[in-house]
């Protein structure tokens, strides 16, 4: 019996691929309105954020995933009436005492920094940035010298990871914004070309997640590019725009990054609006994914709201993306269709959360409140 279902799992992708199943479609009738007006925006932008705070991830307070979230919540608190979700923000740095993650040069423990640099900014308060800037003076005395293969443990000590780009050097920016201090950003930006020149497909203009990947295909022959992943380094490179100098050498590097892999992102989405979770063979996973598709809608519409993007040409797609991460929102307010933690693409359901995909959608909300009127 152990050997024929291995045998049906081994020939699943197959058939997906000879079958070409229709896209699958949220069943549940919208609970909230997806007009891009400001009160329709900020009403589910609360529902999703009021629905995270009521069920608390079970990931330690530091972890990023849920530092995920606490940026989201962090833009969030930047257009709502209400102060109760700054306030829960500051709380949860004053429970985690300030502290990133345990390891220190692991950029998934560097992620929850970027919203204790928020805070000690609006705060005018540095204390709240001692732990994290004693780790990162260790941090920019190292090397960085090793290849990134995907191999003996490299990611505890290098950025061989796409996801990474999403949460070590957006913090590391906003460090160097709070502190008046460039030191961090330009250890930040020495790291993300290192990461890039070796991750990111030139002629597709996507990330591969690591190494791992470079020789793997999709049922349809296709190279493998995970949606989630390639919306982690989409929204970094954002995040990343937003805390640089006008006047930073490398700043036209990452105009030039952001606007590739808008076209590109913007080509393969799904009629519906969803991302799926394979971005060149969508039908081998034709479930929606809504994390991914939450960092898209962020992107573009930060970029055609800071001038990067032209406005006609992608707001469709934002649209297009809102409306589906609106439709996949469950009536109490939970966000369904978000693929679990994982490193390439995979299935979800309509029931199926995590609290980096409030994150995600959070982050988008914030910058479609800015484009709506």
């Amino acid at each position: 019996m152990r050997k024929y279902k291995f045998l049906v799992s081994a020939l699943m992708p197959v058939w997906a691929s000879m079958a070409q199943p229709a896209m699958a479609q949220p069943e549940q009738r919208a609970a909230y309105s997806a007009d891009l007006t400001r009160a329709a925006v900020l009403q589910v932008m609360s529902a999703a954020a009021d629905w995270q705070l009521a069920h608390p991830s079970e990931h330690p307070p530091y972890d990023w995933t849920v530092a995920a979230f606490y940026t989201g919540m962090m833009a969030f608190a930047e257009v709502s009436n209400s102060p109760k979700y700054y306030e829960a923000m500051k709380a949860m740095g004053e429970r985690n005492q300030w502290h990133p993650g345990l390891r220190p040069a692991h950029a998934d423990d560097h992620a929850v920094i970027a919203t204790y640099a928020k805070i000690s900014q609006r705060e005018k308060d540095k204390r709240f940035l001692e732990p994290s800037v004693a780790i990162l003076d260790f941090l920019v005395t190292l090397p960085f010298s090793e290849p990134l293969t995907l191999q003996n443990g490299i990611e505890a000590r290098e950025w061989a990871w796409c996801d990474a780009l999403f949460m070590s050097p957006p913090a590391l920016a906003a460090v160097s914004t709070a502190k008046g201090d460039r030191k961090y950003l330009d250890l930040a930006n020495r790291l993300w070309w290192k990461t890039t020149d070796y991750l990111y497909d030139k002629s597709e203009h996507l990330y591969y997640r690591d190494s791992r990947f470079f020789d793997r295909r999709e049922p349809n022959g296709k190279k493998v590019f995970w949606s989630r992943g390639n919306g982690w380094v989409f929204a970094g490179v954002a995040r990343m725009l937003k805390e640089m100098p006008a006047d930073y050498p490398d700043r036209a590097r990452y105009v030039t990054l952001f606007r590739e892999m808008a076209e590109k992102i913007a080509a393969v989405q799904g009629e519906d609006g969803y991302w799926r979770s394979s971005l060149l063979d969508p039908a081998s996973r034709p479930n929606p994914e809504t994390s991914g598709t939450g960092f898209y809608v962020f992107g573009l519409a930060w970029g055609i709201n800071n001038g990067l993007l032209d406005r006609a040409r992608y707001e469709p797609a934002v649209r297009r993306g809102w409306v589906a991460v609106v439709k996949a929102m469950q009536p109490d307010g939970m966000l369904g269709w978000v693929q679990r933690i994982g490193d390439q693409p995979g299935a979800t359901t309509a029931t199926t959360t995590e609290v980096y995909g409030v994150g995600a959608l959070l982050l988008a909300g914030s910058e479609v409140y800015a484009l709506s009127k």
